[in-house]
């Protein structure tokens, strides 16, 4: 492909990413990757097709593993998490959740995943303690 190809089909990835679906920034590191390819070909240093889909694959690969989730986490946030301060409080158990096992719980107003850390189970209805958090997980555990 010429160079020329490689910027036409990296600006229609990042005009993609940018103005019409919010693909997670996967478009613009393809993007990316596709107008350094060009810019290589334009240099001088591009070989023949095989080359460039593979140098264009390698590029891709190594930027939305290295940086991808990094970036995108620093431009768009990492969203809302638990607020400081609930491990110990009670959370109330709207249905029954399994040791072991994921469902709901509602803390200060808000239904949150849960997962139940104890080794009985959670009934519906009760109030379970909130042992830790990750994320927007609480692990709780039955009142003693």
């Amino acid at each position: 492909m010429p160079w020329w190809g490689w910027v036409i089909v990296a600006a229609m990835l990042l005009g993609s990413e940018l103005l019409l679906v919010d693909a997670e920034f996967y478009l613009v590191f393809l993007g990316v990757s596709a107008l350094i390819v060009g810019l290589v070909d334009l240099a001088g240093f591009g070989g023949g097709i095989w080359q460039e889909w593979a140098g264009f694959a390698a590029v891709s690969l190594i930027a939305m593993v290295g940086f991808r989730r990094r970036i995108y986490s620093k431009l768009r946030g990492g969203g809302a998490d638990i607020p400081e301060g609930v491990v110990g409080e009670q959370a109330l158990v709207p249905q029954a959740i399994e040791p072991g096992a994921e469902g709901r719980a509602e803390l200060r107003g808000t239904t949150w995943t849960a997962v139940n850390t104890g080794d009985r189970p959670l009934e519906a209805g009760s109030r379970a303690r909130v042992e830790r958090t990750e994320g927007l997980i609480l692990y709780l555990r039955p009142p003693h």
